[in-house]
C-alpha cells in the first residue's frame, strides 16, 4: 500500500460528500471544534477519530451496530489478553497493559477506521474524500493491518506462492466471507437478538476462535458436509480434518518477538528473530462443537518466554499453558496441494506434521496436546482391498485389511 501525500489524507471532496447522508451534518457533529472560517479557531477542541468512541457518535444514528462492535474484538483486541493472561499472573498484568499500549494498541479499529480512513497504525488518510465506504476496502483497510501473513497469503505476495483461490479466480475481497455481522460483533446465538422469555446473555468473544466457526467453508461448499459432491476423501476423513489440512498450501511461521523502547528515539519497537515458510499438521489443541477436527494446520507464533521482558523479569511465568504452534486458519487455500495429491502423501508421511523432533526443546512441555504422536499409517493397496496400520492406545498398533467395500477382512497383530 502505497502512502499518501499530506493533502490526500485530509482532503475532502465536498461537491460528493455533500450529496451523502453523512455529509449533510455539519463538521461539527461529529468533529466538535468550533464553527469558525479561521483554521486556528476552527481546530479547537477538535475530535480527529470521532468514532473512537462509536456510541457517542455513529450510535446516534446505529444503534442496533455500536451495541454490539463494543464487544468486537477489533474493539476490544481481547485475543491478545486472553492468550498473554493464560501465560502470565494476576501480579504482572500491570506491566503487560502497559507493554500492550505501547507496541500492540494501535491495531485497535473503530468504524472510522474501517469504512472512512486508513487505520491509524498504517499512517491513517481518507479513502476517499470523506466519502464512507459501506464496504472496507481490501488493501487500504483489510489487509493493511493484517498484511504480512493474511494479506502476503491471500494476495499471492509469498515468492513462487500461488495467491488464494478465491482471490485468483473469483477477485472475492475480505468481506465476501467474513460478513458485517461477524465484523460487528453480532452474537452467535439467534435469542441474543430475537428474545425469549428466558434466554441467557451470549458473552463476548475473548478469542477469534471462540464461538461459532465464523466464516466457515461448508456455508458455501454445503455439498461437501452432504456427500453430494462425489468426493471419496470428505467422506472418509468428515469432521477428522479441518477444511485447511487439505486446501492450504506453505504459508508463514515466525520466533522469538521482542518489545522495547528505542535508546535513540525514545519509540517503542518490536522486532522478529525469524521468519519462513512452514506447513506443518497438528492435534487440534482444543476440539469444540463446530470445531472438532482431530488434525488441524499450525503455525509458529513469535512468543517466547522473555518477550516482553524490557517491561519486567518473569512476566510469562506460565508460559507452557499455551502452545507455541497455534491453531492456523492460512488464507492461501487451493483446490489442488501437494498433501492432497494421494492418500500417502500425508499417511506415513512424518515430513507434513508437528513430530516432536521439529519442537524446540524448551517448547516441548507448551506443545504437548498439539505434537502427532504417531503419524498415520501408510495405506497399501493389496488384492484384497486397503491395508492400513492403525493407533489403538499410546504407541500400539493394529494392522488391517479392508477391502473396497470397507468392511474388516483380516485384521492382525503387528
Amino acid at each position: 500500500m502505497a502512502p499518501l501525500e499530506p493533502w490526500e489524507k485530509v482532503l475532502v471532496n465536498f461537491e460528493k460528500f455533500s450529496l451523502d447522508v453523512h455529509g449533510k451534518q455539519a463538521c461539527t457533529t461529529c468533529h466538535k471544534g468550533v464553527q469558525s472560517a479561521d483554521k486556528e479557531t476552527a481546530h479547537k477542541g477538535m475530535i480527529a477519530r470521532p468514532s473512537q468512541d462509536a456510541q457517542a457518535t455513529c450510535g446516534k444514528c446505529h444503534p442496533d451496530i455500536t451495541q454490539h462492535f463494543v464487544n468486537s474484538l477489533h474493539t476490544t483486541q481481547a485475543g491478545y489478553f486472553t492468550n498473554m493472561y493464560a501465560r502470565s499472573e494476576d501480579k504482572a498484568h500491570e506491566d503487560l497493559n502497559t507493554m500492550f499500549g505501547n507496541h500492540c494498541a494501535t491495531c485497535h479499529t473503530s468504524c472510522g477506521d474501517c469504512h472512512i480512513s486508513q487505520p491509524a497504525g498504517v499512517g491513517g488518510g481518507l479513502f476517499n474524500g470523506h466519502l464512507l465506504e459501506r464496504n472496507p476496502p481490501m488493501t487500504r483497510s483489510c489487509t493493511a493491518c493484517h498484511g504480512s501473513r493474511v494479506g502476503n497469503e491471500y494476495l499471492g505476495k509469498n515468492e513462487e506462492l500461488p495467491g488464494d483461490v478465491h482471490f485468483r479466480q473469483g477477485r472475492m475481497n475480505c468481506v465476501a466471507c467474513h460478513d458485517n455481522h461477524e465484523l460487528h460483533g453480532m452474537p452467535d446465538t439467534c435469542t441474543e437478538c430475537h428474545k425469549e422469555p428466558k434466554s441467557e446473555k451470549a458473552m463476548p468473544p475473548d478469542h477469534r476462535y471462540a464461538g461459532l466457526q465464523l466464516p466457515s467453508c461448508e456455508s458455501c461448499h454445503s455439498s461437501v458436509t452432504t456427500g453430494k459432491d462425489g468426493n471419496a476423501m470428505h467422506s472418509a476423513h468428515g469432521s477428522d480434518l479441518s477444511c485447511q489440512v487439505c486446501h492450504s498450501i506453505t504459508y508463514t511461521s515466525c520466533d522469538n518477538c521482542h518489545v522495547a523502547i528505542s535508546q535513540s528515539s525514545g519509540k517503542p519497537f518490536f522486532e522478529t528473530k525469524n521468519t519462513y515458510f512452514t506447513f506443518l499438521i497438528g492435534r487440534n489443541p482444543n476440539p469444540t462443537y463446530t470445531r472438532p477436527y482431530k488434525y488441524i494446520p499450525v503455525r509458529h507464533i513469535p512468543v517466547a518466554p522473555d518477550s516482553f521482558s524490557f517491561y519486567g523479569d518473569n512476566l510469562l511465568p506460565n508460559f507452557n499453558n499455551l502452545p507455541t504452534w497455534a491453531y492456523a486458519t492460512p488464507h492461501n487455500i487451493q483446490t489442488k496441494t501437494p498433501q492432497a495429491k494421494k492418500c500417502n502423501s500425508c499417511h506415513g508421511n512424518p515430513a507434513v506434521f508437528l513430530t516432536a523432533d521439529k519442537v524446540a526443546p524448551e517448547e516441548l512441555e507448551a506443545n504437548k496436546k498439539v505434537i502427532v504422536e504417531v503419524v498415520p499409517a501408510e495405506i497399501i493397496t493389496g488384492t484384497q482391498g486397503l491395508t492400513v496400520t492403525l493407533p489403538i492406545s499410546g504407541m500400539q498398533m493394529i494392522t488391517a485389511t479392508l477391502p473396497i467395500s470397507g468392511t474388516l477382512v483380516t485384521p492382525s497383530a503387528p
